[in-house]
């Protein structure tokens, strides 16, 4: 599936951000460094655990997916103008293409839960 290939890669790129995050700690923000770390290691994995999920075909993780989606598209929204007009390019594009795929009627078909007189999956 696409949009769960293309959430884990988001989900490393998130983590990696963390850990890049932790590796420039400086003595005089340490606790915003820490905090930061954590919320993208956290995100991240939330994220590739969901994608997971959904490769599974478990219908509940779609909701983190497309909410993980939409808030990407606002932070790509504030990253439009200027020089960051191609990180609000590339991060809306990606938020597009994930939702498109977890929407795409073959995706809500697979991820559709039996009905009770449909043998279970």
């Amino acid at each position: 599936m696409v949009a769960a290939s293309l959430a884990a890669v988001e989900a490393a790129l998130l983590a990696l951000f963390g850990v890049a995050e932790l590796v420039s700690l400086s003595g005089d923000r340490v606790a915003m460094g820490v905090t930061t770390t954590v919320f993208f290691l956290v995100y991240g994995a939330g994220l590739a655990f969901c994608a997971w999920r959904v490769t599974r075909l478990e219908s509940w993780a779609r909701a983190p997916l497309v909410l993980a989606q939409l808030i990407q598209l606002g932070v790509a929204w504030s990253f439009r103008g200027g020089s960051s007009t191609p990180v609000a390019v590339g991060l809306a594009l990606v938020a597009v293409l994930v939702i498109a795929g977890i929407f795409h009627p073959a995706s809500l078909d697979a991820l559709r839960e039996p009905g009770p007189d449909e043998p279970a999956r």
